[in-house]
């Protein structure tokens, strides 16, 4: 069997990451940010615009563990594994420029039949007050590593409210786009070789799916947080089916006081499901 169920629970120990502001500027340039109109989104993409302060898309942090220790889970095809599941936590808003200390484990593995599921964890922290600045989870799916009698993961109760959405966000992903955001540290083969994405079954390569994250979590921003990062506290969603570079985002969102459910599709498929996020209404932390 080439998972190592026994790596359960494992954990790193903590590292360094560091950050600035050109690292912020790329990850923003990577989801998309002033694609559209380079006059709009300057506090997301410069750094010197008269009156404009910098400021950090709320999903950067989940580039930030790239290049950092990991844990085998097994001897496994990376070809066969796609992000299933990713969430974020922030505490409070990521500085221009900064330092942190990161921890990453191994939570679960769970038997879906057709894969395997495997969730992870990790924390990242100030490097100098040590207070929590974010807490994040994903899972990887490994097509052909289901079958060895585990338990299927728990489950969460997740609907379309039956009602019209409260906004909708189209977002047109570039062709180069995979090239562009694994400049921010993931650099996996599937997102920009070919003959790696035949060999995992696609014909040709896909977009990242945090990539796909991070655009709605900007548009998430924008459309439920009135563009202030102090008010984004919270995002989580399911992968339900690759996105691929060019294909254009339509995001629906439906405000219950701070809660907000999203879902995403591309054409008339669902790409990304289940999603929940947690906003301020009032900038207070």
């Amino acid at each position: 069997m080439p998972l190592d169920l026994g790596v359960v629970g494992a954990r790193t120990e903590p590292w360094t990451v560091e950050w600035d502001s050109k690292d912020a500027l790329l990850y923003a340039l990577g989801v998309g940010a002033g694609a559209e109109d380079p006059a709009q989104e300057l506090a997301l993409t410069t750094e010197n615009t008269e009156g404009v302060a910098q400021q950090v898309l709320p999903t950067f942090p989940v580039v930030l563990g790239s290049g950092g220790p990991r844990l085998s889970y097994g001897d496994i095809d990376l070809s066969k594994l796609v992000h299933a599941e990713q969430s974020i936590v922030l505490h409070r808003p990521l500085p221009v420029t900064g330092r942190a200390t990161m921890t990453r484990g191994i939570d679960g593995m769970y038997d879906k039949g057709s894969g395997a599921l495997v969730t992870m964890s990790s924390s990242l922290v100030d490097a100098e007050t040590g207070e929590p600045l974010a807490d994040m989870t994903n899972g990887a799916f490994i097509r052909g590593e289901g079958g060895f009698g585990g338990d299927r993961s728990p489950t969460e109760t997740w609907a379309v409210p039956d009602r019209e959405p409260d906004a909708e966000a189209r977002q047109r992903t570039r062709i180069d786009q995979a090239l562009l955001y694994r400049l921010s540290g993931d650099r996996n083969p599937l997102h920009s070789d070919p003959a790696f994405a035949r060999r995992g079954g696609w014909p040709r390569p896909i977009l990242h799916g945090l990539c796909t994250f991070g655009f709605v979590g900007r548009a998430l921003l924008h459309a439920a947080a009135g563009s202030d990062p102090v008010r984004f506290r919270s995002m989580r969603a399911r992968f339900s089916r690759p996105v691929m570079p060019g294909d254009e985002l339509v995001t629906r969102f439906w405000f219950d006081g701070t809660t907000v459910l999203f879902q995403t599709r591309v054409g008339d498929q669902v790409v990304l499901d289940r999603g929940v996020a947690e906003v301020e209404k009032d900038g207070t932390t």
